[in-house]
């Protein structure tokens, strides 16, 4: 008898589920065509996951009795190192508490333990169990799942939360349609977005007080670097990783040399080569993302700078010293994260002349968009700017989808016609 998962098992029979709110993403509980397959929930820490998971719990509950849904946390601090052997245990102990093995078994960071995946694929080979499994890893997603599980696994990612839903969490209700037209109303949603912004949207710093809300982010952050990078790689440098973290977060452009010449000016000895196996595990916990050059004139967009961006613009206001408070940069974070959910390859443009546009669409071998975020347009040399790195980028690269994205512009000011100038707030829609 495993003691220690039997225990678990009957505090989940007597659980009672916390409440939700509910969320835009849902989890399929009816299988495709008739084949068992699992369903990987994926993304970041604290984005919602697991309050995902309760929620699709309770509406199986609505309709199934509690012993046919069975939930385990293989991160509960009782299991100590589970191993495989836990694995095999589970059915069992499952049936001598409940009396049947379970219709919908959820498993949260099963990723700890060692072989997992061979399990479940026995599992969906021979079990008429429904299985989902959440993490905080991108090892678990589509493009790096074990071999055991592809063809037989549906990822559903899980982000922070969007604004129409950070809304929802904040009990507002706005009116976009009034807001062209009332002032007041116009502002109310402004000021809801700006915090939106600056906090970020993971569910529990949108409903924590103002005062709170920076040391739950930079709580979480000893997390991240804790347990979803230090501990899950075998990191022994922690100073290193909290540093090079610290780095990024102060950085729009990147390349491993300079952060070694950084890291090597603090003090911290180490090299390259350990520098980009650094960013590859910290970019598995999906704290952070890269975006490379697009330029038909550079011939290996490997050589130079990448942008970076975060999950969630809480932790740049949180930690970052150059950007915390930032409009413009926590903007262009904004749209990043939201051009990356729709599409699947993005890249920025840069010419020899320093002409920039922030994201380039590339889909089917060519550009077909090309977005400039820009938080104020108030100012001639700025407009002029960011208009002329828009035309100029567009000629280059054959794309007549020009859009420039902007929170503050003033009235009758021309742009060319060429260029579809945008409110945020109306793009996001």
């Amino acid at each position: 008898m495993n003691t220690v998962l039997r225990t678990l098992l009957y505090e989940w029979r007597d659980r009672r589920l916390p409440l939700t709110i509910g969320r835009d993403v849902r989890l399929d509980t009816v299988p495709v065509g008739g084949i068992q397959n699992a369903t990987v929930i994926t993304g970041f820490r604290r984005a919602g996951k697991t309050y995902l998971v309760y929620e699709t719990i309770k509406k199986l509950l609505e309709i199934h009795p509690r012993e046919d849904v069975v939930y385990i946390n293989f991160e509960d601090e009782r299991l100590l190192a589970p191993d495989a052997g836990m694995l095999t245990d589970l059915f069992p102990e499952i049936q001598a508490v409940y009396g049947k093995k379970p219709k919908y078994l959820f498993l949260d960071e099963i990723q700890l333990i060692p072989n997992w995946s061979k399990w479940v694929r026995r599992v969906l080979d021979s079990e008429d169990t429904q299985i989902f499994i959440t993490g905080s890893s991108s090892k678990l997603g589509s493009a790096e799942l074990p071999t055991e599980l592809r063809g037989r696994a549906w990822e559903t990612h899980v982000e922070p939360l969007t604004f129409a839903e950070f809304l929802r969490f904040k009990q507002e209700t706005v009116d976009f349609d009034k807001a062209a037209y009332v002032r007041d109303e116009e502002a109310r949603i402004r000021f809801l977005f700006e915090e939106f912004l600056v906090f970020g949207g993971l569910p529990a710093v949108v409903l924590a007080p103002q005062e709170k809300k920076t040391e739950l982010l930079q709580s979480y952050f000893q997390t991240v670097v804790g347990m979803d990078i230090a501990e899950r790689h075998r990191l022994e440098n922690i100073l290193l990783l909290r540093t090079l973290l610290k780095l990024l977060l102060n950085s729009t452009y990147i390349t491993v040399s300079k952060l070694h010449n950084n890291l090597k000016s603090l003090g911290l000895a180490v090299g390259k080569s350990s520098v980009d196996h650094y960013i590859t595990h910290i970019e598995s916990s999906y704290f952070m993302r890269e975006l490379y050059i697009h330029n038909p004139a550079m011939i290996n967009r490997l050589q130079y700078p990448r942008k970076v961006y975060f999950v969630d613009n809480g932790f740049m206001t949180a930690l970052s010293s150059k950007y915390s408070r930032n409009m413009g940069r926590l903007l262009e974070n904004f749209v990043f994260r939201l051009l990356s959910q729709r599409h699947e390859n993005l890249f920025y443009y840069k010419d020899k002349k320093g002409n920039e546009v922030d994201f380039v669409v590339f889909e089917n071998g060519r550009a077909s968009a090309l977005y400039q975020v820009c938080f104020s347009l108030e100012e001639d040399a700025t407009r002029a700017r960011e208009v002329r790195s828009l035309l100029k980028a567009g000629g280059e690269l054959g794309c007549r989808h020009l859009i420039l994205l902007y929170m503050e512009m003033p009235a009758g000011v021309e742009i060319p016609e060429e260029i579809q100038c945008k409110f945020v707030l109306n793009f996001m829609a």
